[in-house]
């Protein structure tokens, strides 16, 4: 019963993420925040305080943080309907 639920919320998700515009849901302090994580993540990783299998996991959030912040656009906002972007 638990698997039918789980499925139904991703496929409703998928659904929404192919035929909803991507319309952008981040607001400046969003981004900016995002951006500022990401490149502590890569400065910890420079310097050798990351390494391993924390690095790479950390290596692709900030690559996501870093994508999710130009395209000024989260996919994980749209199931739960959030918004950072101050409405017009």
């Amino acid at each position: 019963m638990h698997s039918m639920h789980f499925n139904r919320f991703w496929s409703s998700y998928i659904f929404n993420l192919t035929h909803t515009t991507m319309k952008a849901n981040m607001g400046k302090a969003d981004r900016l925040i995002r951006i500022i994580i990401a490149l502590l993540i890569g400065y910890l990783y420079y310097t050798g305080v990351l390494s391993g299998t924390v690095a790479i996991i950390l290596g692709i959030l900030a690559i996501i943080f870093i994508a999710t912040s130009f395209i000024s656009f989260c996919p994980l906002y749209l199931p739960f309907g959030l918004s950072t972007r101050k409405k017009s």
